[in-house]
């Protein structure tokens, strides 16, 4: 990223970027490509999945956590090795990202989501909805989650929670 910026401003070399990694993330996760999803995330990263209620109360209870990159290589060992479950597909339906601040080489995002699961023998349904709250870094490699917050609307999650959000 580079030139002067203000909180919410961002060239468009940078914001293309934003929208290619909003983009391949949900075509990574949506392919159960799992060997790329931590390349997504900086090492020290943080992925977290937590109720829209507790989200709003400022309460600190998430579904998931996982605290850096290692502990989200972990969760992609689980999904692939030890997970037994009806398999499925899942569909990412992401909005267009929208910047809420730029501080240096960081950027603050968020964008709505919907997941759409469907069972081999079943038909599609709409699995998890909410919003994402990013923290996104630049590296070397390009722009990486340095965190990514699920903020899902219900309290309910239907049967398991097996792939990212």
């Amino acid at each position: 990223m580079s030139g002067a910026r203000t909180v919410g401003e961002l060239d468009f070399a940078t914001y293309f970027s934003l929208l290619n990694l909003y983009a391949d993330y949900a075509v990574v996760v949506d392919s159960a490509d799992w060997a790329r999803w931590p390349e997504f995330f900086t090492e020290d990263g943080r992925y977290r999945l937590q109720p829209r209620e507790n989200y709003e109360q400022g309460l600190p209870l998430c579904l998931l956590a996982l605290e850096s990159q290692a502990m989200i290589r972990d969760r992609v060992f689980g999904v692939k090795e030890t997970m037994y479950h009806d398999p499925y597909y899942q569909r990412h339906i992401v909005g267009t990202p929208r910047v809420l601040a730029v501080e240096g080489e960081r950027i603050l995002a968020e964008a709505n989501y919907a997941v759409i699961r469907t069972k081999l023998d079943g038909e599609s349904t709409v699995f998890n909805a909410g919003f994402y709250r990013d923290e996104i870094v630049t590296t070397p490699g390009g722009l990486r989650f340095a965190s990514r917050l699920c903020v899902y609307d219900s309290e309910m999650i239907a049967n398991s929670l097996i792939y990212p959000i």
